[in-house]
């Protein structure tokens, strides 16, 4: 009797190679969609960023106080330091909140102290994001 070559694979390994594929690629799946998932992140980080330096810039481009003179110079000495509507010096922000965007909310809040007002602006943003910045001005 000759013994003829056989090629080809047996059921038993078609399984195996089934099996094995398989579960790779059920672990690559899970990395790509927990990659996906993240891949909104920083473009909702740049806008939260985005937004709150808008809104920064347009306080610190005021005047530090209502009795300010225009230019800032004399700095103010009587100043009062109290926020009103007409929204033309750095106080009348404070408590200032807003929307300028689906799911995004910007507030400010400010304090005194030494003639040094701290401006905060924290910006809420989808998915839990809290993005916070500060910045200090001064009575010159």
């Amino acid at each position: 009797l000759s013994h003829r070559s056989q090629y080809g694979v047996t059921l038993i390994e078609l399984i195996v190679f089934m099996v094995v594929v398989s579960i790779s690629l059920a672990a690559v799946l899970q990395v790509y969609q927990a990659s996906v998932k993240r891949s909104v992140d920083p473009v909702i980080y740049h806008r939260a960023i985005h937004m709150g330096q808008g809104l920064i810039e347009k306080i610190m481009a005021l005047k530090y106080d209502e009795q300010t003179p225009t230019g800032g110079v004399p700095a103010c000495l009587a100043c009062d330091n109290q926020p009103d509507a007409n929204m033309n010096d750095v106080d009348d922000y404070a408590g200032f909140t807003d929307s300028p965007d689906t799911g995004y909310t910007r507030r400010v809040s400010i304090t005194t102290l030494n003639n040094i007002k701290t401006v905060r602006v924290e910006v809420e943003a989808p998915q839990g994001v809290v993005i916070r910045l500060a910045v200090e001005r001064a009575n010159f």
